[in-house]
């Protein structure tokens, strides 16, 4: 075999293989384009998932004449001119190998105009070879349209999936180009249905209010942080909002949406107080650094990014949602009446486009059954009948004029009403009434309890009179003795009775009185579950799991004393507001919306 160098066609099919992954990839480039040539106005129609049509269309600067042929060519750009540029990039395409890929594996049409040349140019180029060049008379802009994706390389089609799918990909990577620039005004067109139109006021929450709806909307947390190397701004969702996976953690480097660990771990870690296992919160904002400061060369679709000063980052991003979090955590109970409904009509749909739908909950502006117990504001829409009253909107509605839901700070300061349904207690402080779960603050103290002890290494026992013996099948046994060392830092007392059988002669001081068997048994089926048993993130979850079984539950009656005691460990807390696993600890209801309540006020 010889070694040659292989042909330009060839080549520029293997770049695609590496820029050209699926259409998504292909609207993602053209867009980032339409970006960098300053357009206000982008529109991206696609049909059957964007395999067989994808068009982008936008109102930017248009590309010369004699700059078209040239822009279809490896490496040609007009972003960078030397290597050291790499390292002060500030556009969002710079590598050159975008058209020269997706022209090599699809059948593709250009067509622009600069606001001063006369006439405009269409260009037809398929599978790499040029097929036509000629003038055409168009408005200012450009127009990409690529058809017949891998036309050419048939077995790159198989591994795509559903059209659904992929029309998946691309509809998520328009909410998040469009979150990126609210001062641009996206479309979203699917098989000629529109379904993503965002205003061009470059108001953000305009935009998230657009995408995500009202729900989220009305529950963001304002982000203001700059020290000088890094300056941050947009939005964080209260806890009360969540999801079971990272695709609503939405942050942008330099305008870039990008994955960064150092990014995840930081959002994460701060709202890991409040937030249940395995649930992650809802996040929208800009971090801008010195373009200095990054590398964003790193791989051929631009969508990862390295840090020079990854300790720096995450402290920023760590503290000031922390500190968003901690200003206003208690979640207000909303009492307003719900607006006067109409009667039902049938089949009816508000006439505001509909977001692109990717398993999120469907939000209809204009319905209005109102959730009034968490003052969330969330539309209830039943397929059969859909209830709508028409406030003369035409355009979507400002989610500023949606009234928020304020938080407050209890101070200890406070009076004790009562309890009710023998599960929460009513505590008066100043214009607030707050309503307190007396199993999830019992937790919460318990929790703190159990941590702070494992933190100083002090982990006090109380003897159990008689010891508890329990049996173990092999796999706890074994289980048992290789996690021996974490038991005994937690407070338990634990030896060997002879055969299956184990003496539990003490457990943690602060978990007596629990069902100490069923609770190790607990453990012991976590830990067997997990592959791993000595990280922080597993510790912390078997100490949640511990002081949920030891905490009062509801339904139990407990006196005024007990109450009292429990509130005022509580609120001794750094974060007395929500319980280890997430849920809210204490919610409030103000004087004023019980005036509202009973007219007192109109």
């Amino acid at each position: 075999m010889f070694i040659k160098v292989l042909d330009q066609s060839t080549i520029n099919k293997i770049a695609a293989g590496e820029v050209v992954e699926r259409p998504a990839s292909v609207v993602k480039e053209l867009v980032e384009n339409a970006i960098d040539a300053g357009a206000n106005a982008i529109t991206v129609e696609i049909k059957d998932g964007g395999t067989s049509f994808i068009r982008v269309t936008d109102n930017g600067k248009g590309i010369e004449k004699d700059d078209i042929q040239v822009a279809f060519l490896r490496h040609s750009t007009s972003k960078i001119e030397t290597d050291k540029d790499l390292f002060s990039i500030s556009t969002l395409g710079f590598r050159g190998e975008a058209l020269a890929s997706i022209a090599a594996i699809s059948q593709m049409e250009l067509i622009t105009k600069t606001n001063d040349s006369l006439c405009g140019y269409r260009y037809v180029i398929e599978g790499g070879i040029e097929k036509k060049f000629e003038e055409i008379g168009v408005p200012n802009g450009t127009t990409f349209i690529v058809k017949n994706m891998f036309f050419n390389t048939p077995a790159r089609k198989k591994f795509l999936k559903s059209e659904t799918t992929e029309a998946g990909y691309i509809g998520e990577l328009i909410e998040h180009l469009a979150l990126s620039r609210p001062d641009i005004a996206f479309t979203f067109i699917n098989s000629g249905k529109t379904k993503l139109h965002t205003p061009m006021n470059g108001t953000l929450k305009d935009v998230i209010y657009a995408i995500y709806g009202k729900e989220i909307a009305t529950n963001l947390l304002n982000l203001d942080y700059d020290d000088g190397y890094i300056k941050l701004s947009g939005y964080v969702a209260k806890p009360i909002i969540e999801r079971g996976n990272r695709k609503f953690e939405n942050y942008f480097i330099n305008k870039r949406f990008i994955s960064n660990n150092t990014v995840i771990n930081a959002i994460e870690d701060a709202y890991e107080p409040y937030l249940m296992s395995h649930k992650f919160p809802f996040t929208c904002f800009m971090i801008e650094i010195a373009n200095d400061k990054i590398d964003v060369n790193v791989h051929p679709t631009k969508m990862e990014m390295r840090f020079m000063e990854n300790d720096k980052v995450y402290e920023a991003i760590n503290t000031a949602i922390s500190k968003a979090l901690e200003d206003r955590i208690i979640p207000q109970v909303s009492i307003t009446p719900t607006p006067k409904k109409e009667e039902p009509v049938k089949n009816v749909k508000p006439n505001v486009p509909q977001p692109f739908e990717t398993n999120r909950i469907k939000d209809y502006s204009y319905v209005t059954t109102v959730d009034e117990l968490i003052g969330s504001a969330k539309a209830v829409v039943k397929e059969e009948n859909i209830i709508e009253y028409k406030p003369e909107i035409k355009e979507i509605p400002e989610p500023e004029s949606v009234p928020d839901n304020d938080c407050f700070i209890i101070d200890r300061d406070y009076t004790i009403i009562g309890q009710v349904f023998d599960t929460y207690w009513m505590v008066e402080c100043e214009n607030n009434l707050f309503i307190i779960d007396q199993h999830a603050a019992h937790e919460k103290v318990l929790y703190e309890q159990l941590v702070n002890a494992i933190n100083k290494q002090k982990c006090d026992s109380q003897a159990l009179l008689p010891p508890i013996v329990i049996s173990l099948s092999l796999k706890e046994e074994d289980c048992l003795k290789n996690n021996m060392s974490i038991f005994n830092e937690l407070g338990f007392e634990i030896e060997h009775f002879g055969g299956k059988e184990y003496y539990v002669r003490a457990v943690p001081m602060q978990l007596y009185g629990c069902d100490a068997k069923q609770l190790l048994l607990e453990v012991l089926d976590n830990l067997i579950s997990e592959s791993t048993t000595n990280d922080i993130v597993s510790r912390k979850e078997k100490l949640a799991s511990m002081s949920c079984k030891a905490a009062i539950k509801g339904n139990t009656r407990i006196s005024y004393a007990e109450a009292k005691e429990l509130l005022d460990k509580l609120l001794k807390l750094e974060n007395p507001y929500n319980c280890p696993h997430g849920r809210p600890v204490i919610i409030s209801m103000t004087k004023y919306e019980m005036d509202k309540k009973f007219r007192r006020i109109l």
